[in-house]
């Protein structure tokens, strides 16, 4: 063999293995698992749309089972008869009266047989209590004549002690114009007695410790004091004519020249 001939084999040689290497295996088997992945159909039309397995459709058919059992059981639901409603009776209570009303009519006297004495033009409530000195004193004493029922809080209380002092300074005044004067509280008889005696009092003081007298005329209420609310005596004072009529009342008395106005009016009537 010659040199040119064997140098043509070594050459031949070497590169058949050289390019045997070259083509790599590993193509062939990343071509046949692309086309194994892709769907045939998707792959013509290019859609990505999941592919419709068994179960899918059979979880479809039982979806379409259920829905159908649902709209039969609300078929058969909606055919019952539907529950009466019940209808509200209207309310059969009377409305309200708002008119107003006197004072004498929405509070009625505690006593029967008294009519109330609450209001100007009302017949005067009968009385018969004990005074100072043990005598009693009714209003039937005072009949044909005018008379002032002037109504203290206490005895011997500053403003009452001046009230009655007033009266008592005015006492002959009263008699020349017709007209008698009491003093009332709901104050012991004994009590009464001390304060006439220490302050020189000469009017008739009524003790009406059951408030009958008190209530009748409207002088017992509510009261207020140092933030406080209590009943007990209003200061009030009440005029009557000679016809047993209620002709003036005096409500919230305050003293400074009370009797005074008391005096003029009694005198004008």
């Amino acid at each position: 063999m010659s040199k040119k001939t064997r140098k043509k084999s070594s050459k031949g040689s070497a590169k058949t293995p050289a390019k045997t290497p070259a083509k790599s295996p590993a193509k062939t088997p990343a071509k046949k698992s692309a086309h194994k992945t892709i769907p045939a159909k998707a792959a013509r039309s290019g859609s990505k749309a999941p592919v419709k397995t068994p179960a899918a459709k059979a979880g479809k058919v039982v979806a379409k089972k259920s829905g159908t059992a649902a709209k039969g059981a609300l078929t058969k639901e909606s055919h019952k008869p539907a529950s009466k409603s019940l209808k509200s009776k209207p309310s059969t209570a009377p409305k309200p009266d708002l008119t107003p009303i006197p004072e004498a009519a929405a509070k009625p006297d505690s006593k029967p047989g008294l009519v109330s004495g609450r209001v100007e033009g009302a017949k005067a409530p009968s009385f018969q209590l004990p005074r100072d000195g043990g005598d009693s004193v009714s209003l039937a004493d005072y009949a044909g004549r005018k008379l002032v029922l002037f109504f203290y809080p206490r005895a011997d209380t500053p403003g009452c002690t001046r009230e009655a002092i007033d009266f008592t300074r005015l006492k002959d005044a009263f008699a020349e114009s017709g007209t008698a004067v009491l003093g009332i509280s709901a104050d012991t008889v004994k009590a009464q007695e001390s304060f006439r005696d220490k302050h020189q009092l000469s009017i008739p003081l009524i003790s009406d410790e059951k408030h009958e007298m008190l209530e009748a005329y409207g002088a017992w209420g509510e009261k207020s004091m140092y933030g406080r609310t209590f009943l007990g005596i209003l200061r009030t004072t009440v005029l009557i004519g000679k016809d047993g009529k209620i002709a003036k009342i005096w409500r919230n008395v305050r003293v400074d020249g009370h009797a005074d106005e008391v005096l003029a009016t009694a005198q004008g009537l």
